[in-house]
């Protein structure tokens, strides 16, 4: 048996580990304030780019941020209730702002995470509002694994002052593929065509490797910052003058 949490499982990564070995690999989300993993892929009903189903014990269900319920295939919080969980220690912010508890029990912990029509789960900070429309990181990385050229694929959120942020991905390319801007615009429109128009990254940036924890995890925080420094250099570049330059 295989299992996976902690980043999201592509679906590309997914059907070739299963095309060379025959072995499922079995995705799941948790989060610390509950303490365990509430939902999971189950043997024989894998779907690749889904994270499966909720853990027996557990209630899921999608709500807006006043915790209504939202229409299904629409994206929003997951609010998940069981029989665990835990607390942050003195850090009643925390607590408040992660869990709608009854007293000092959290029965019910509203998850920063989102999902979408795919039923793909996806962490909040992942989620980009790009002039109204919520587009979820992981799932544009998903169609950017599937190309042939692309190894490795990070997609964040870049502050734009008209859209609020816009999609920008970081590539990882395979050996022997050069980057270029024509091959910038091919991924965009292979984005495109995969998903609706607007999901395409607006900015590509071709780096040799992705940022990653000890345990293997992208740093997804660490891309954000980079984006956000590089915009900043640019800023004060604008500012320079010849006699009085800004620095």
């Amino acid at each position: 048996m295989c299992v996976s949490a902690g980043e999201p499982l592509p679906a590309a990564v997914y059907e070739e580990w299963h095309r060379r070995t025959g072995i499922e690999i079995l995705d799941g989300i948790g989060s610390t304030e509950m303490f365990h993993i509430f939902i999971s892929a189950r043997p024989g009903h894998v779907r690749a780019g889904s994270t499966g189903t909720v853990v027996p014990g557990y209630e899921a269900r999608v709500v807006n941020d006043r915790l209504e319920e939202a229409p299904r295939g629409t994206p929003g919080l997951l609010a998940v209730r069981g029989p665990t969980g835990c607390r942050y220690w003195r850090k009643p912010d925390r607590q408040r702002g992660a869990c709608a508890a009854a007293g000092t029990s959290p029965a019910m912990c509203t998850v920063r995470t989102r999902t979408d029509r795919s039923g793909t789960w996806c962490r909040n900070d992942d989620l980009i509002i790009c002039g109204g429309y919520n587009i979820a990181g992981p799932e544009v990385e998903n169609v950017l694994l599937e190309h042939d050229a692309v190894l490795e694929a990070a997609v964040v959120a870049s502050p734009d002052e008209l859209r609020q942020a816009i999609p920008k991905a970081f590539v990882v390319l395979k050996e022997g593929v050069s980057p270029s801007d024509a091959l910038a615009t091919a991924l965009q429109e292979y984005v495109k065509h995969e998903l609706a128009p607007y999901n395409a990254p607006r900015e590509i940036e071709f780096v040799d490797a992705l940022p990653r924890t000890e345990t293997g995890k992208i740093r997804r925080v660490e891309l954000r910052e980079r984006r956000a420094a590089q915009q900043r250099r640019a800023q004060a570049r604008t500012t320079c003058r010849p006699r009085a330059c800004v620095s």
